[in-house]
């Protein structure tokens, strides 16, 4: 797993993968830079993550041949939401994250992009949590998202404290 130092271009790629997606017939929707490229200073993985709000998940459907056709594919090990990947000669250069209205505001990506923004211990403490990770699946030990999930959920249900909301489960994978 490799996690790089921040890169101050990571918010110009985010712009230019939401512009693609509008251009393929999305202009209405509501595209954020999500995850640790999201996060000023934050080494991370060199993929951008975006989340997309949607009217419906029938929305996204609609849509999906048209993003697919723009170089997006339907695909992820994620299982509470749709996902696109775009990639180049097999790298993955970005992940959108497709989230109906009803669910856009409590989304655990974007609730933990805004605390991790606006609490840099906790930030810090990610991050730290994220090389753990990182190490622990170079040496076999266990998978880098499951290894970065125990921080994330503790800091997901910091940021669901203070909105006065109950914890929920944030490892969303298959």
């Amino acid at each position: 797993m490799l996690l790089v130092p921040y890169d101050p271009s990571w918010p110009q790629r985010f712009e230019e993968f939401a512009t693609s997606m509008r251009a393929a017939g999305a202009e209405e929707w509501i595209i954020e830079h999500i995850g640790s490229t999201a996060i000023p200073g934050m080494s991370a993985k060199p993929v951008i993550d975006l989340a997309v709000r949607v009217e419906t998940g029938e929305q996204f459907g609609d849509r999906s041949s048209a993003l697919e056709e723009a170089g997006w594919r339907i695909g992820s090990g994620v299982r509470t939401h749709p996902v696109m990947i775009r990639e180049s000669a097999g790298e993955r250069l970005a992940i959108a994250h497709f989230f109906p209205v009803a669910e856009w505001d409590l989304a655990p990506q974007r609730l933990l992009r805004d605390w991790l923004r606006a609490h840099r211990a906790d930030a810090e403490r990610y991050e730290r949590a994220k090389h753990d990770a990182a190490r622990a699946a170079a040496d076999g030990v266990s998978s880098y998202n499951a290894g970065k999930t125990a921080v994330i959920q503790e800091i997901v249900n910091s940021a669901r404290a203070a909105r006065g909301l109950e914890p929920v489960d944030v490892y969303d994978k298959r």
